[in-house]
């Protein structure tokens, strides 16, 4: 996992020692005027642990190993400056478990983190699958890793002091919002605290994240209408008020399928928004849900103003033929060769391709297709 620098407190002033003198800091100004910074951030959608996986990496006794899962996704991923993915099962001891309340082992988490995943979001609605212990050790063992991550907490107190989760990467301060529309109906055991759709907690979010002079704001939320291919009115509401808050971007997930992705233009102001990326990686066969996509945005910094200079998106599909008797899930980009794949794999892989090309090819604005 590439190293990064994320901050958790910020001071808000500074003291010099030294005096500086004006011409000194007339060429100082310039300079930071001049700099250009870029960096790019690859945004992937739901990581899914159903009981068809969990067996697919049972390797014998209590062991599991999900690497080549992501195997053929890896060199995408690690190319980007930061890779940010939905981690959507917990973390809670065995017997590991799949839908509907979610429990894999800890080499799953290392799985992604092997495939190049930088942050993972946990705000969603099968957070509170185990309880207290599935909360816990979720969060242990993230932080065991040193993982950047964000939307559950052990207490308000953690909460308040770790979110909006603030990410420095290439001179670029990139601030994340991450929050549910809810936990499946399962209570958040006290004292733990889980980031809900609530706009005046999230109006005060942002409002921090101004604060700590983030040059961007990113909100990831999981919401929508499971299998609704377009957003809901629900989505667009909320989506057209952050953005008048001062979200830069929008990035989400849920719906188990993927949603339109559009990029809006405000006073010269690029901001994308993604409604859903889908599935990253499922055990889910209905339409549409056998695959997913990744969105890929450049920011570039000039000066102390950050744009999206570029953004496109990527699809994937998952395999899961059948090997020794168990599946064998694997996630294929869609410009993976077709003669490296099966006569069955390559018509399910077109089937899913093609159905999300034509959604995307009728809704989309702005956002195109990249390989």
């Amino acid at each position: 996992m590439r190293k990064l620098t994320y901050l958790l407190i910020v001071l808000l002033g500074y003291s010099c020692t030294e005096k500086t003198t004006p011409t000194q800091a007339t060429a100082a100004e310039a300079a930071l005027e001049d700099s250009v910074s870029e960096v790019t951030l690859l945004i992937g959608g739901d990581m899914m642990m159903h009981m068809p996986q969990l067996n697919c990496g049972h390797v014998g006794g209590s062991e599991y190993n999900f690497d080549d899962v992501f195997s053929l996704v890896k060199p995408t991923v690690e190319k980007a400056d930061l890779a940010i993915a939905n981690f959507e099962t917990t973390l809670a001891p065995p017997p590991y478990t799949g839908y509907p309340c979610f429990c894999a082992p800890t080499s799953y988490l290392d799985a992604i983190l092997h495939a190049g995943f930088d942050v993972l979001t946990t705000a969603n609605n099968h957070c509170c699958d185990k309880g207290a212990t599935g909360l816990t050790r979720t969060i242990d063992e993230m932080d065991a890793r040193h993982v950047p991550h964000l939307g559950t907490y052990k207490d308000k107190a953690a909460r308040d002091s770790l979110h909006p989760l603030i990410i420095e990467k290439n001179h670029i301060r990139i601030a994340l919002l991450s929050f549910t529309y809810g936990t499946n109906g399962l209570p958040v055991p006290k004292p733990f605290y889980v980031n809900h759709i609530d706009t005046a907690e999230i109006a005060r979010d942002i409002a921090v994240a101004k604060l700590l002079k983030s040059d961007v704001i990113i909100a990831l939320p999981h919401w929508g209408i499971e299998y609704m291919r377009t957003a809901s009115e629900e989505q667009k509401q909320l989506t057209d008020w952050m953005l008048a808050q001062g979200v830069d971007h929008v990035v989400g997930g849920h719906p188990h399928v993927i949603q339109p992705f559009e990029v809006r233009e405000t006073d010269g102001e690029k901001h994308l928004v993604a409604y859903s990326l889908g599935n990253y990686v499922s055990a889910q066969s209905k339409p549409d849900t056998d695959g997913g996509s990744m969105v890929r945005l450049t920011l570039q910094k000039k000066g102390d103003t950050t744009r999206l200079t570029d953004c496109g998106y990527l699809l994937h599909w998952v395999s899961s033929p059948k090997t020794s008797g168990k599946r064998q899930y694997k996630v294929i980009p869609a410009s993976y060769p077709d003669e490296q794949l099966t006569p069955l794999e390559r018509a399910a892989r077109k089937r899913f391709v093609e159905s999300a090309r034509q959604l995307l090819g009728k809704h989309n604005k702005g956002v195109e297709e990249v390989f």
